[in-house]
């Protein structure tokens, strides 16, 4: 269902972000976002000047680089665009997100690391879009997987006990859990039938 019929108005701040999960040659996966700030009129900045319409405010990106573990083996961050020229010095302090798993915990333990002054908001603000990204990204490598071996992601999907209780969908005592518990049940069955 799409949202309702806006009122009349007028468009003055843009974000695009762009998220995309790559699989790597050597097996490992890159995550990279990227995210630009505009707005639809010019006005004045103490560091640049003048910025003017449709020019990046904020232009910049994230790349986590993970393994088939969810855990970062390397992070980087580049601030091309920035509203103030002081803002950069904070993109080789990403690089701390290296050991961390994406999973619970992984949101606090980045804000351990690159929050506040250490940090930048809008890149901070991307790491819960990378997390599922990255999330969705292995999903897909599975999948894959699965398909070489003859299967289906559906005949071996388990639920994640960190998406357990994180949203409707995958309410533990809900119908899909359910579902896809009964499902992991009958596999093991049929692997103990085949193993006698």
């Amino acid at each position: 269902m799409p949202l309702s019929h806006a009122e009349s108005r007028q468009l003055l701040h843009l974000r695009d972000i762009a998220i995309r999960g790559y699989l790597r040659a050597d097996g490992l996966v890159d995550i990279e976002a990227h995210m630009k700030d505009t707005k639809t009129y010019s006005f004045g900045n103490h560091d640049r000047g003048r910025i003017n319409a449709g020019e990046a405010l904020h232009g910049m990106g994230l790349r986590l680089t993970i393994d088939d573990k969810l855990t970062v083996v390397r992070a980087e961050a580049a601030m091309d665009d920035t509203p103030h020229a002081i803002c950069p010095g904070v993109a080789p302090n990403f690089a701390a997100l290296a050991g961390l798993t994406i999973g619970k915990g992984f949101l606090k333990g980045a804000m351990e690391r690159v929050g506040g002054t250490a940090g930048c908001t809008h890149l901070r603000e991307l790491l819960q879009q990378v997390a599922t990204t990255a999330i969705q990204t292995m999903f897909s490598i599975r999948a894959h997987k699965a398909a070489r071996e003859g299967g289906t992601t559906e005949d071996r999907w388990d639920i994640p006990s960190a998406l357990l209780n994180s949203c409707h969908a995958y309410n533990e005592q809900g119908p899909l859990v359910a579902k896809v518990r009964a499902r992991a049940e009958e596999r093991r069955r049929e692997a103990e039938a085949a193993a006698e």
